[in-house]
Protein backbone atom coordinates (compact mmCIF):
# COMPACT_ATOMS: atom_id res chain seq x y z
CA UNK A 1 0.00 0.00 0.00
CA UNK A 2 2.99 2.32 0.87
CA UNK A 3 4.29 2.57 -3.10
CA UNK A 4 0.77 3.82 -3.89
CA UNK A 5 0.45 6.59 -1.19
CA UNK A 6 3.08 8.73 -2.09
CA UNK A 7 1.82 9.06 -5.95
CA UNK A 8 -1.76 9.80 -4.72
CA UNK A 9 0.23 12.42 -2.08
CA UNK A 10 1.80 14.14 -5.24
CA UNK A 11 -1.33 14.15 -7.52
CA UNK A 12 -3.40 15.66 -4.47
CA UNK A 13 -0.85 18.70 -4.20
CA UNK A 14 -0.47 18.85 -7.63
CA UNK A 15 -4.27 19.56 -8.01
CA UNK A 16 -4.65 21.96 -4.99
CA UNK A 17 -1.19 24.08 -6.61
CA UNK A 18 -3.18 24.38 -9.71
CA UNK A 19 -6.33 25.51 -7.94
CA UNK A 20 -4.33 28.05 -5.99
CA UNK A 21 -2.75 28.71 -9.18
CA UNK A 22 -6.33 29.78 -10.85
CA UNK A 23 -7.81 31.23 -8.33
CA UNK A 24 -5.02 33.60 -8.14
CA UNK A 25 -4.60 34.36 -11.76
CA UNK A 26 -8.47 35.39 -11.43
CA UNK A 27 -7.80 37.86 -8.63
CA UNK A 28 -5.44 39.18 -10.32
CA UNK A 29 -7.08 39.73 -13.56
CA UNK A 30 -9.64 41.29 -11.26
CA UNK A 31 -7.37 43.52 -10.08
CA UNK A 32 -6.16 44.94 -13.00
CA UNK A 33 -9.35 45.37 -15.14
CA UNK A 34 -8.30 42.55 -17.90
CA UNK A 35 -11.69 40.18 -16.23
CA UNK A 36 -15.12 41.07 -15.89
CA UNK A 37 -17.80 38.83 -14.40
CA UNK A 38 -22.00 39.13 -15.61
CA UNK A 39 -24.43 37.27 -16.60
CA UNK A 40 -26.68 36.30 -19.93
CA UNK A 41 -29.64 39.24 -19.96
CA UNK A 42 -33.17 37.09 -19.85
CA UNK A 43 -34.82 38.30 -22.74
CA UNK A 44 -38.34 37.67 -22.88
CA UNK A 45 -41.54 38.40 -24.92
CA UNK A 46 -45.31 37.60 -23.56
CA UNK A 47 -47.48 37.50 -26.89
CA UNK A 48 -51.06 38.53 -26.44
CA UNK A 49 -53.56 39.17 -28.99
CA UNK A 50 -54.77 42.60 -28.78
CA UNK A 51 -58.28 41.80 -29.57
CA UNK A 52 -60.79 39.42 -27.29
CA UNK A 53 -62.40 36.45 -28.95
CA UNK A 54 -61.91 32.42 -28.97
CA UNK A 55 -58.69 31.33 -28.95
CA UNK A 56 -59.10 28.89 -32.61
CA UNK A 57 -55.48 27.48 -32.81
CA UNK A 58 -51.85 27.73 -31.52
CA UNK A 59 -49.39 26.31 -34.01
CA UNK A 60 -46.28 25.73 -31.73
CA UNK A 61 -45.49 23.86 -28.60
CA UNK A 62 -42.66 24.78 -25.68
CA UNK A 63 -39.26 24.43 -27.15
CA UNK A 64 -40.04 25.20 -30.85
CA UNK A 65 -37.82 27.74 -32.62
CA UNK A 66 -39.85 30.13 -34.22
CA UNK A 67 -38.54 32.96 -36.94
CA UNK A 68 -39.81 36.17 -37.33
CA UNK A 69 -43.16 36.47 -38.89
CA UNK A 70 -43.93 32.87 -38.26
CA UNK A 71 -47.81 32.25 -37.32
CA UNK A 72 -47.99 31.15 -33.64
CA UNK A 73 -51.62 31.27 -32.75
CA UNK A 74 -55.02 32.68 -34.43
CA UNK A 75 -58.02 33.37 -32.56
CA UNK A 76 -61.49 33.01 -34.56
CA UNK A 77 -62.24 35.62 -36.95
CA UNK A 78 -65.82 35.81 -37.87
CA UNK A 79 -66.90 38.25 -35.46
CA UNK A 80 -63.97 41.00 -36.44
CA UNK A 81 -65.08 40.45 -40.56
CA UNK A 82 -68.79 40.70 -40.02
CA UNK A 83 -67.56 44.15 -38.25
CA UNK A 84 -65.48 45.03 -40.80
CA UNK A 85 -68.29 44.41 -43.87
CA UNK A 86 -70.56 46.67 -41.46
CA UNK A 87 -68.00 49.41 -41.35
CA UNK A 88 -66.75 49.04 -45.42
CA UNK A 89 -71.04 49.40 -45.76
CA UNK A 90 -70.72 52.76 -43.52
CA UNK A 91 -68.26 54.01 -45.64
CA UNK A 92 -70.35 52.75 -49.50
CA UNK A 93 -73.35 54.93 -47.42
CA UNK A 94 -71.89 58.16 -46.63
CA UNK A 95 -69.63 58.08 -49.40
CA UNK A 96 -72.84 58.21 -51.63
CA UNK A 97 -74.66 60.88 -49.49
CA UNK A 98 -71.79 63.04 -49.89
CA UNK A 99 -71.07 62.42 -53.33
CA UNK A 100 -75.17 63.41 -54.00
CA UNK A 101 -74.49 66.95 -51.82
CA UNK A 102 -71.79 67.43 -54.28
CA UNK A 103 -73.27 66.82 -57.45
CA UNK A 104 -76.28 69.76 -56.22
CA UNK A 105 -79.23 69.10 -57.96
CA UNK A 106 -80.13 66.99 -61.10
CA UNK A 107 -81.09 68.99 -64.36
CA UNK A 108 -84.76 67.25 -63.94
CA UNK A 109 -84.97 68.96 -60.60
CA UNK A 110 -84.25 72.23 -62.01
CA UNK A 111 -86.44 72.20 -64.81
CA UNK A 112 -89.43 71.02 -62.31
CA UNK A 113 -88.90 73.85 -60.08
CA UNK A 114 -88.76 75.97 -62.97
CA UNK A 115 -92.07 74.81 -64.01
CA UNK A 116 -93.29 75.28 -60.86
CA UNK A 117 -92.40 78.57 -60.76
CA UNK A 118 -94.23 79.48 -64.08
CA UNK A 119 -97.18 77.94 -63.08
CA UNK A 120 -97.45 79.98 -60.10
CA UNK A 121 -96.64 83.32 -62.23
CA UNK A 122 -99.51 82.10 -64.49
CA UNK A 123 -102.16 81.70 -61.08
CA UNK A 124 -100.54 85.32 -60.02
CA UNK A 125 -101.56 86.99 -63.15
CA UNK A 126 -105.16 85.22 -63.45
CA UNK A 127 -105.77 86.39 -59.45
CA UNK A 128 -104.47 89.87 -60.32
CA UNK A 129 -107.07 90.21 -63.44
CA UNK A 130 -110.18 88.69 -61.37
CA UNK A 131 -109.24 91.11 -58.49
CA UNK A 132 -108.92 94.26 -60.80
CA UNK A 133 -112.30 92.79 -62.22
CA UNK A 134 -114.11 92.71 -58.86
CA UNK A 135 -112.71 96.03 -58.51
CA UNK A 136 -114.49 98.03 -61.31
CA UNK A 137 -118.22 95.95 -60.31
CA UNK A 138 -118.01 96.73 -56.83
CA UNK A 139 -117.38 100.53 -57.95
CA UNK A 140 -120.09 100.30 -60.10
CA UNK A 141 -122.32 98.64 -57.60
CA UNK A 142 -122.67 95.54 -59.60
CA UNK A 143 -120.68 92.95 -57.05
CA UNK A 144 -120.54 92.77 -53.22
CA UNK A 145 -117.26 93.72 -51.05
CA UNK A 146 -117.66 89.98 -50.44
CA UNK A 147 -116.87 89.23 -53.94
CA UNK A 148 -114.15 91.88 -54.18
CA UNK A 149 -112.27 90.64 -50.66
CA UNK A 150 -112.62 86.85 -52.13
CA UNK A 151 -110.44 88.28 -55.08
CA UNK A 152 -107.81 89.76 -52.84
CA UNK A 153 -107.25 87.02 -50.75
CA UNK A 154 -106.97 84.65 -54.42
CA UNK A 155 -104.37 87.20 -55.55
CA UNK A 156 -102.23 87.07 -51.72
CA UNK A 157 -101.97 83.80 -51.80
CA UNK A 158 -100.92 83.03 -55.79
CA UNK A 159 -98.00 85.87 -54.88
CA UNK A 160 -97.24 83.69 -52.04
CA UNK A 161 -96.92 80.64 -53.86
CA UNK A 162 -94.96 82.42 -56.75
CA UNK A 163 -92.89 83.46 -53.74
CA UNK A 164 -92.20 79.77 -52.62
CA UNK A 165 -91.91 78.17 -56.06
CA UNK A 166 -88.99 81.14 -56.55
CA UNK A 167 -87.01 80.15 -53.34
CA UNK A 168 -87.46 76.68 -54.01
CA UNK A 169 -85.54 76.98 -57.70
CA UNK A 170 -83.32 79.12 -56.10
CA UNK A 171 -82.28 76.15 -54.25
CA UNK A 172 -81.86 73.88 -56.54
CA UNK A 173 -79.66 76.35 -58.73
CA UNK A 174 -77.59 77.07 -55.87
CA UNK A 175 -76.84 73.61 -54.65
CA UNK A 176 -76.09 71.69 -51.46
CA UNK A 177 -75.05 74.34 -48.66
CA UNK A 178 -71.03 74.03 -47.76
CA UNK A 179 -72.23 73.30 -43.75
CA UNK A 180 -73.75 70.13 -45.07
CA UNK A 181 -70.82 69.14 -47.32
CA UNK A 182 -68.46 69.33 -44.73
CA UNK A 183 -70.75 67.63 -42.81
CA UNK A 184 -70.73 64.72 -44.67
CA UNK A 185 -67.04 64.94 -45.47
CA UNK A 186 -66.84 64.65 -41.82
CA UNK A 187 -69.08 61.57 -41.69
CA UNK A 188 -66.94 60.35 -43.95
CA UNK A 189 -63.72 60.33 -41.98
CA UNK A 190 -65.26 59.00 -38.76
CA UNK A 191 -66.67 56.14 -41.03
CA UNK A 192 -63.13 55.80 -42.76
CA UNK A 193 -61.18 55.79 -39.44
CA UNK A 194 -63.59 52.95 -38.36
CA UNK A 195 -63.46 51.25 -40.96
CA UNK A 196 -59.12 51.19 -40.37
CA UNK A 197 -59.83 50.03 -37.02
CA UNK A 198 -62.00 47.14 -37.95
CA UNK A 199 -59.24 46.16 -40.32
CA UNK A 200 -57.05 46.36 -37.89
CA UNK A 201 -58.43 44.36 -35.38
CA UNK A 202 -59.30 41.30 -38.32
CA UNK A 203 -55.44 41.61 -38.75
CA UNK A 204 -55.18 41.30 -35.17
CA UNK A 205 -56.43 37.54 -35.07
CA UNK A 206 -53.23 36.22 -35.84
CA UNK A 207 -50.19 36.44 -33.83
CA UNK A 208 -46.71 36.41 -35.31
CA UNK A 209 -43.46 35.72 -33.95
CA UNK A 210 -41.94 39.17 -33.58
CA UNK A 211 -38.33 38.09 -33.78
CA UNK A 212 -36.17 34.79 -34.04
CA UNK A 213 -36.18 33.04 -30.55
CA UNK A 214 -37.71 29.93 -28.22
CA UNK A 215 -40.77 29.06 -27.26
CA UNK A 216 -40.26 29.34 -23.53
CA UNK A 217 -44.04 28.54 -22.15
CA UNK A 218 -47.64 27.77 -24.13
CA UNK A 219 -49.85 29.58 -21.49
CA UNK A 220 -53.52 29.08 -23.06
CA UNK A 221 -54.85 26.25 -25.14
CA UNK A 222 -57.59 26.04 -28.28
CA UNK A 223 -60.59 26.81 -26.92
CA UNK A 224 -59.87 29.21 -24.16
CA UNK A 225 -61.95 32.47 -24.46
CA UNK A 226 -59.66 35.58 -24.12
CA UNK A 227 -60.72 38.67 -22.29
CA UNK A 228 -58.25 41.21 -22.77
CA UNK A 229 -54.68 41.19 -23.88
CA UNK A 230 -54.04 37.44 -22.13
CA UNK A 231 -50.83 36.09 -22.51
CA UNK A 232 -50.81 33.41 -24.73
CA UNK A 233 -47.46 32.74 -25.02
CA UNK A 234 -43.84 33.30 -24.01
CA UNK A 235 -41.43 33.65 -26.26
CA UNK A 236 -37.41 33.71 -25.55
CA UNK A 237 -35.80 35.98 -27.63
CA UNK A 238 -32.25 34.00 -28.77
CA UNK A 239 -30.56 37.12 -31.30
CA UNK A 240 -28.73 38.67 -30.39
CA UNK A 241 -27.22 37.59 -26.85
CA UNK A 242 -26.35 40.38 -24.71
CA UNK A 243 -24.35 39.97 -21.75
CA UNK A 244 -25.06 42.36 -18.48
CA UNK A 245 -21.65 43.30 -16.74
CA UNK A 246 -20.26 45.80 -14.67
CA UNK A 247 -16.96 47.28 -14.60
CA UNK A 248 -15.48 49.78 -11.69
CA UNK A 249 -15.08 53.76 -12.85
CA UNK A 250 -10.85 53.26 -13.07
CA UNK A 251 -11.22 50.70 -15.63
CA UNK A 252 -14.06 52.98 -17.52
CA UNK A 253 -11.72 53.81 -20.52
CA UNK A 254 -10.77 50.30 -21.60
CA UNK A 255 -14.52 49.55 -22.23
CA UNK A 256 -15.80 52.01 -24.31
CA UNK A 257 -19.13 51.19 -26.39
CA UNK A 258 -17.56 49.55 -29.78
CA UNK A 259 -14.65 47.55 -27.64
CA UNK A 260 -13.64 44.06 -28.27
CA UNK A 261 -14.39 41.59 -25.62
CA UNK A 262 -14.45 37.80 -25.62
CA UNK A 263 -16.96 36.06 -23.49
CA UNK A 264 -16.55 32.47 -21.61
CA UNK A 265 -18.99 30.20 -19.79
CA UNK A 266 -18.23 28.15 -16.87
CA UNK A 267 -19.36 25.45 -18.60
CA UNK A 268 -17.46 25.40 -21.56
CA UNK A 269 -14.19 26.31 -22.61
CA UNK A 270 -15.58 27.95 -26.29
CA UNK A 271 -14.53 31.74 -26.38
CA UNK A 272 -17.01 34.29 -28.60
CA UNK A 273 -15.96 37.36 -29.80
CA UNK A 274 -18.37 40.26 -28.53
CA UNK A 275 -18.30 44.28 -28.30
CA UNK A 276 -19.30 46.39 -25.50
CA UNK A 277 -22.46 48.37 -26.53
CA UNK A 278 -23.63 50.29 -23.43
CA UNK A 279 -21.78 51.79 -20.93
CA UNK A 280 -24.38 52.97 -18.06
CA UNK A 281 -23.72 56.62 -17.47
CA UNK A 282 -25.36 56.48 -14.01
CA UNK A 283 -22.81 54.59 -10.82
CA UNK A 284 -23.94 51.30 -8.75
CA UNK A 285 -22.97 48.76 -6.10
CA UNK A 286 -22.06 45.73 -7.49
CA UNK A 287 -24.73 42.94 -7.58
CA UNK A 288 -24.78 39.88 -5.43
CA UNK A 289 -24.76 38.39 -8.58
CA UNK A 290 -21.23 39.65 -9.66
CA UNK A 291 -18.45 36.82 -7.73
CA UNK A 292 -16.03 39.41 -7.42
CA UNK A 293 -15.77 39.65 -3.19
CA UNK A 294 -13.20 42.72 -3.76
CA UNK A 295 -15.27 44.71 -5.87
CA UNK A 296 -18.56 43.93 -4.28
CA UNK A 297 -18.47 47.09 -1.59
CA UNK A 298 -17.02 49.10 -4.81
CA UNK A 299 -19.08 51.30 -7.01
CA UNK A 300 -19.09 50.36 -10.48
CA UNK A 301 -20.94 51.06 -13.70
CA UNK A 302 -23.50 48.46 -15.71
CA UNK A 303 -22.15 47.26 -19.80
CA UNK A 304 -24.46 45.93 -22.34
CA UNK A 305 -21.87 43.39 -23.80
CA UNK A 306 -23.31 42.36 -27.74
CA UNK A 307 -22.49 38.96 -28.52
CA UNK A 308 -22.71 37.87 -32.13
CA UNK A 309 -23.98 34.78 -33.32
CA UNK A 310 -23.93 31.74 -30.83
CA UNK A 311 -24.12 28.31 -30.94
CA UNK A 312 -26.55 28.66 -28.21
CA UNK A 313 -23.93 27.73 -25.64
CA UNK A 314 -24.72 30.67 -23.71
CA UNK A 315 -28.28 30.48 -22.09
CA UNK A 316 -30.48 33.16 -20.70
CA UNK A 317 -29.39 33.88 -16.94
CA UNK A 318 -25.67 31.87 -17.13
CA UNK A 319 -22.81 33.65 -15.48
CA UNK A 320 -20.11 34.56 -17.74
CA UNK A 321 -16.71 35.65 -17.59
CA UNK A 322 -16.04 38.54 -19.76
CA UNK A 323 -11.92 38.95 -20.77
CA UNK A 324 -10.41 42.39 -22.04
CA UNK A 325 -7.87 40.86 -24.06
CA UNK A 326 -8.05 37.80 -26.20
CA UNK A 327 -7.43 34.91 -23.69
CA UNK A 328 -6.51 32.68 -26.57
CA UNK A 329 -2.97 34.66 -27.13
CA UNK A 330 -2.40 34.94 -23.45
Amino acid sequence: MKKYTRPVIVIVVLLIAAGLLWKETRRLDAQDGSVLYGNVDIREVELAFRQPGRLLSVQVDEGDRVRRGDLLAAIDSQPLQDALAAAKAEVQAVQAELSKLQRGSRQQEVRRGEAQVAQAEAAVALADIEFKRQTALVAKGVASQQALDAATNARDEAQAALNAARQSLSLLQEGSRSEDVEAAQARLAAATAARAQAQTALDDARLFAPADGIILARVKEPGSLLVGPTTVLTLSLTDPVYIRAYVPETQLSRVAPGTKVWVRSDSSAKTYPAQVGFVSPRAEFTPKTVETADLRTDLVYRLRIVVGKTDGGLLQGMPVTVFLQNPGRG
